[in-house]
This record gives structure tokens, C-alpha cells and sequence, in this order.
């Protein structure tokens, strides 16, 4: 009889995956956001009215998830890694309320490669010759399933004024801000009601 319990003592345990600390499994598309500890994250942090500076795309490779991003040239980041750089460790992941099928991925993981390699966008324009973080994510999603996550924004609509921000846009345009460029913001992805929260560490 004892043998019997401690038998499925063990199932249960395996079956909800530790319980208390067990977390759904990430999928190819899932949206991760952090805040970054770059030189410019306080900018975008106050521009935006966010606490999320920084996002990548999971993607995976040879079965583990992997963060597709913009930080130098589009290049994959191992999760953990990925994670640490943030503050604090704090990161959040969040997936189209209606998931990806496995074509979806497919065309997701296609777009990818065909943005791979390509430079860091530090004046935010909307071309494809150089790539932010929202703009990629954005742009792979549109891209490749025509899912438009979280609403273009013009340079101009944030919030300029703060100090942080008017020492950031001095230091990118001079005098020449380009307050019509079109902006996707991590802060607008986040937001987007087509996303809901699967992990929140």
C-alpha cells in the first residue's frame, strides 16, 4: 500500500511539473520583454511611460528557446543569458491570445532569417537596412502573417520633454528630431489586447 502512494505521489509531482515553481512551456513567437540596462533604456522607459525598454522574439534551436533580437546586428541570445542582462532579472513573456500553429512558425522562423545580420538602428527610422528591437519583432509578425502587434506611433507622439529623453535625441539627431518617423515601441507591443501573459518572473 505505501509503495502504492509514494507511486503516485511521483506522478503527481511529474504531472504539474514541481507545481509551485513550474512554468508553461515557451513557444516559437512568444514575445519577451525586459529592462535593459543599456545607455539608453531610461529614455525609452520615460519616452514611452513603460517599464520595458527591451524585447526579442523566442525562437527555438536544437529544442531549447533562444531570443531573436536587436541589440547589435539581429542575432539569436541564449534565453538565460538574455534574461540576465535585464534589471533585476525581471523579464515578461506574452503570446497571441489565439497561438501559433506550427506553420506560423515556420513563416515566423522564415522572416527571421531573411532580417538576420542586420545592424542596430540607433536613429529609430523605419526602413529595413537597420533594425530596433520592437521594430523587428513588429516587422516579423507583420511580414510574415500580416498580425500587426501594438499601434504605430509618430517619434513625436511621446513624451520628449523629459530630460533624459532631450539629452537621447541630441546626442541621435542634433537639432533635426524627425518627429514623423514612424515608431513601433516596446511599450505598444506589450500593451497590444492581441497579446496575453504566460510568464511573469
Amino acid at each position: 500500500m505505501r509503495r502504492f502512494s509514494l507511486h503516485c505521489l511521483l506522478l503527481l509531482i511529474l504531472a504539474c511539473g514541481g507545481c509551485a515553481g513550474a512554468q508553461p512551456p515557451l513557444r516559437d513567437g512568444d514575445l519577451i520583454f525586459q529592462t535593459s540596462r543599456s545607455a539608453q533604456s531610461l529614455a525609452i522607459q520615460r519616452a514611452t511611460g513603460s517599464r520595458y525598454s527591451h524585447m526579442g522574439v523566442i525562437l527555438h534551436q536544437g529544442g531549447k528557446p533562444w531570443v531573436y533580437e536587436a541589440t547589435g546586428p539581429t542575432v539569436y541570445a541564449p534565453l538565460r543569458s538574455w534574461i540576465a542582462r535585464g534589471e533585476g532579472g525581471h523579464y515578461v513573456v506574452k503570446r497571441l491570445r489565439a497561438p501559433l500553429n506550427a506553420q506560423q512558425q515556420a513563416r515566423l522562423r522564415k522572416q527571421a532569417d531573411a532580417f538576420s545580420g542586420r545592424a542596430y538602428d540607433l536613429s529609430f527610422e523605419w526602413s529595413d537596412d537597420r533594425m530596433y528591437c520592437s521594430e523587428l519583432a513588429w516587422k516579423m509578425y507583420d511580414r510574415a502573417l500580416g498580425i500587426k502587434i501594438g499601434a504605430l506611433q509618430r517619434l513625436g507622439d511621446f513624451k520628449l520633454d523629459d530630460p533624459a529623453v532631450k539629452a537621447k535625441l541630441r546626442e541621435r539627431y542634433g537639432g533635426k528630431v524627425p518627429l514623423n518617423e514612424p515608431v513601433i515601441s516596446p511599450a505598444a507591443m506589450y500593451d497590444s489586447p492581441l497579446l496575453v501573459t504566460v510568464v511573469s518572473d
